[in-house]
């Protein structure tokens, strides 16, 4: 990223559009995890077929759904600057949303 470029106009991998988008997906996601293991006993080894769903859901684990959480919440409030000659780089609150009437 360059510098001072607001963080929103590069999302992280996991980041989804929406943090209303983010928790469906994590819904899904952990629900269908979830379901695979509770419905083992009833309808045996087919259940497991609802894990990879769950994991698609998640983009690969409970992990990055939650690294992605972050980064949707996050994106567009924080802004990354790199300044001075060692390259250090620091990340501020981003000034706040201009909007047009």
């Amino acid at each position: 990223m360059a510098p001072d470029q607001p963080a929103k106009t590069a999302r992280g991998g996991f980041a989804s559009s929406s943090v209303p988008r983010h928790l469906a997906r994590g819904g899904l996601g952990f629900g269908a995890l979830v379901g695979s293991l509770a419905l083992l006993p009833l309808v045996g080894p087919v259940s497991l077929l609802l894990a990879p769903v769950g994991l698609f859901a998640l983009r690969g684990c409970p992990m990055c759904w939650a690294i992605g959480l972050v980064e949707t919440v996050t994106a567009g409030r924080l802004r990354r600057s790199c300044t001075g000659p060692d390259g250090r780089c620091e990340l501020t609150r981003a000034g706040p949303r201009v909007t047009s009437p």
